[in-house]
């Protein structure tokens, strides 16, 4: 048995997860869970249909993007989730999707905006879209530079990603992570969902103001304060 048989099982559980929340189609994303102490991730092989995946097929990367155990390539994805990982020390799993509604915003080069309650449970922002990549991003280490494209929109504005825990790369798709490879899975269905109801909100009014700011306040706070109260 692998030393990593932990870590293997976390990102295959948290895999299977992806397609049984309807977020992915095919082979279209991947999850990975991180051992912080050990500076490697689980991570799925590329283009291996979730109906095939076994807990073996994980291949262990390190947070430079190295194979350190496996049979099969890692993902395609593999490099943007060691940067996140590498520059985000508080993070301990990244799912990678292509859920519908999400990457339609996405697609659009477009925030989600805050428009209800749902969001703001979560966030108490828009959820951010990070810009086209350049040209020269593109040419170069394309995987790689996902991830910087993703650390640097947070830097250009002023965002925590232990506060907002989910975005949109323009042209692309959605990412999401979390401490947990449990949570980033949580954090990527919430970010679809809060996609759809934007969209449809729209549709319904398509000048629908943001939430207030009060209600933001109030809705975050009561989950994530120091005085917060939901749940048990």
């Amino acid at each position: 048995m692998s030393e990593y048989t932990y870590l293997k099982k976390e990102a295959y559980d948290a895999n299977m997860r992806l397609p049984e929340l309807g977020l992915v189609l095919f082979t279209f994303g991947n999850a990975s869970a991180a051992d912080r102490q050990r500076e490697v991730f689980a991570i799925k092989p590329s283009g291996v249909p979730y109906s095939d995946l076994a807990v073996d097929d994980m291949v262990i990367v390190n947070f430079d993007g190295d194979v350190v155990e496996g049979d099969m390539r890692p993902s395609s994805d593999t490099l943007t989730h060691a940067v996140l990982y590498k520059q985000w020390p508080q993070i301990g799993g990244v799912v990678h999707t292509h859920s519908t509604y999400a990457t339609a915003w996405a697609q659009a080069q477009r925030d989600i905006p805050i428009f209800g309650t749902t969001h703001a449970d979560h966030l108490t922002v828009d959820v951010p879209c990070a810009p086209a990549m350049d040209d020269s991003m593109i040419e170069g280490n394309y995987e790689y530079e996902t991830g910087w494209q993703i650390i640097n929109a947070f830097r250009e504005r002023e965002l925590d990603p232990e506060e907002v825990e989910m975005m949109l790369v323009s042209n692309h798709a959605p990412f999401a992570w979390g401490k947990s490879v449990e949570k980033a899975v949580y954090h990527a269905a919430v970010l679809e969902e809060l996609a759809r109801m934007a969209f449809i909100t729209l549709q319904i009014r398509g000048d629908a103001p943001r939430l207030k700011e009060a209600l933001i306040k109030k809705h975050y706070l009561r989950k994530h304060g120091k005085e917060a109260y939901y749940g048990q």
